[in-house]
């Protein structure tokens, strides 16, 4: 039996990563038996999701990549998409990189992903080149969000923004209330649906139901984080009732 140590740079007021990830991961062990996890998690400070606090949380991401560093994780993932994109188009590239080298000058070598980055790498993967999207954020965050995944290359067709600031709050929205959300959604014509454009609003139980619901690929960052996770780890990327990108379906850019 193989165990693999996961770790997570989260916000202090996040509570859905550490749920949504040990979720996905412990649902494979009846396919995999020979697989186990461990998650580990380290904390930046962030309460209100506003650019400021973004901005002041991402500075400390590199004290956390340290942390989890010094036990030795298998892989590691900055798990606060808005705080990535808040920071300009592209930065998930430097952050990756900053943090890679943090990682590395404390004598370790240990992949290094994101959320940002594993939400454009897999639509890019899966040749997903026109979306249509649902965040919590107020809506110039969530219009951040948007020219973010354009300037990748991949148009947002249509999105919602349920316009909750507190980070705290948004762990508690009710991922039922996503199944009604995503039916005001414009998402005629769209290659893939992402029903949770944030990591800390909760989406899981509703992801599969939703998919079915409209009959296209529906995903969400944290579905994106874990399937690059696997990739990263060298394992079937296959998770039971996440959506097309956890089916162990091939990318079909």
């Amino acid at each position: 039996m193989k165990t693999y140590r996961i770790g997570q740079i989260v916000p202090s007021s996040n509570t859905t990563m550490e749920t949504e990830i040990p979720a996905m991961l412990q649902a494979r062990y009846a396919e995999f038996p020979e697989e186990r996890f461990t998650f580990h998690s380290s904390r930046m400070r962030m309460m209100q999701v506003t650019p400021e606090e973004l901005k002041a949380m991402d500075i400390a991401s590199d004290r956390c990549a340290v942390e989890l560093a010094d036990a030795r994780m298998n892989v590691m993932a900055y798990a606060c998409l808005v705080a990535i994109m808040a920071q300009g188009d592209g930065y998930h590239r430097a952050s990756q990189a900053r943090l890679q080298n943090t990682v590395k000058e404390n004598g370790v070598e240990i992949p290094v992903l994101s959320s940002a980055g594993a939400l454009v790498d897999t639509l890019k993967e899966f040749g997903y080149k026109k979306v249509s999207i649902i965040t919590p954020y107020m809506k110039p965050l969530t219009k951040r969000v948007a020219d973010y995944i354009e300037a990748e290359g991949i148009e947002v067709q249509d999105s919602i923004s349920l316009e909750v600031s507190d980070n705290l709050e948004v762990g508690l929205l009710n991922p039922e209330n996503l199944l009604e959300h995503v039916k005001r959604l414009n998402h005629d014509g769209v290659d893939a649906v992402i029903l949770s454009a944030c990591v800390q609003m909760p989406s899981l139980p509703a992801i599969q139901r939703a998919q079915d619901q409209i009959g296209k690929p529906v995903l969400s960052a944290a579905v994106c984080t874990v399937y690059q996770m696997l990739k990263t780890l060298g394992l079937e990327t296959r998770v039971p009732n996440a959506g097309h990108i956890l089916s162990g379906a091939k990318p079909q850019a």
